[in-house]
């Protein structure tokens, strides 16, 4: 699997405007079983209170009949258990998503796919949630920014309620600039569309993909990608006047600026620019 996957990563790589046609067969049964003995013990369990533990006792059954589903597009995702838990530097609570242990073994065998391709394509000044990055590079960069390079002005950017907003329309179409395999495109729809237990209670999702959840911060990166990196390199670095640049962790992001000028009209997508 690892082969294949670099063999992927060595295509997307190459060739920018290549658009996977096939990608969900790479979802079998030896991939399924890998991403099951990645998964940490002792974690928070979803709806289904079933923990790793549980899950291994039957484990080839387990991974063959989820296999199995998978293959005839009979599965489907349980809904997220949701909790709150305290936000950092603040009193306000942040909603974290906890899916279904099998849940999570999809979920983390798609991130593998998509990382794979979408690694490619992400930006320098992207740190956040990504292979051999972490916030002390996105300080790094930041700091040699300010150091080494004139500064009039920067801003701190974080989108408020962004894991909880992502519009699922654009998140799809977003994908679809590198996917064509029908087949994954309908397991990440359902994903998105599984909905969310709260108290006993269940809520459809309409939009958002929960923050907690395995696939969540793949996602987010490829979603901002096309609508906020993009959109600052291709139109908004254009529109200014003097040299800019951004650092971004996730959906929180320091612009800097040498001149004070209006911002440009935000447009809905910056894929049109890749």
């Amino acid at each position: 699997m690892t082969t294949k996957l670099a063999r992927i990563a060595q295509i997307a790589k190459g060739n920018p405007k290549e658009k996977f046609t096939s990608l969900a067969h790479l979802i079998d049964e030896k991939l399924l079983l890998e991403c099951h003995y990645e998964l940490k013990n002792g974690k928070a369990t979803g709806v289904d209170r079933v923990t790793k533990e549980m899950y291994e006792s039957k484990v080839r059954s387990n991974i063959e009949k989820l296999y199995q589903d998978l293959r005839f597009g009979k599965y489907k995702p349980q809904p997220v258990r949701r909790v709150e838990i305290p936000k950092t530097g603040s009193k306000k609570m942040r909603p974290l998503g906890i899916p279904a242990y099998e849940d999570k073994i999809v979920q983390l065998a798609v991130s593998k796919i998509l990382i794979a391709i979408y690694e490619q394509d992400f930006l320098d000044f992207s740190h956040g949630f990504r292979p051999n990055r972490s916030c002390h590079g996105a300080i790094k960069q930041l700091n040699e920014i300010i150091l080494f390079k004139r500064v009039n002005w920067v801003v701190d950017a974080d989108i408020s309620g962004f894991f909880d907003h992502v519009d699922h329309h654009w998140m799809i179409r977003c994908l679809q600039e590198r996917i064509k395999d029908p087949s994954l495109l309908r397991l990440i729809t359902r994903m998105l569309k599984a909905g969310v237990v709260d108290n006993g209670v269940y809520h459809q999702a309409k939009k958002g993909t929960p923050q907690g959840g395995i696939i969540s911060p793949i996602l987010a990166n490829i979603y901002l990608h096309y609508v906020l990196d993009l959109w600052v390199e291709k139109v908004v670095k254009k529109r200014l006047v003097g040299e800019t640049e951004i650092v971004r962790y996730a959906d929180d992001c320091a612009p800097r600026r040498r001149v004070q000028v209006a911002q440009p009209s935000y447009l809905k997508t910056a894929m049109l620019y890749r």
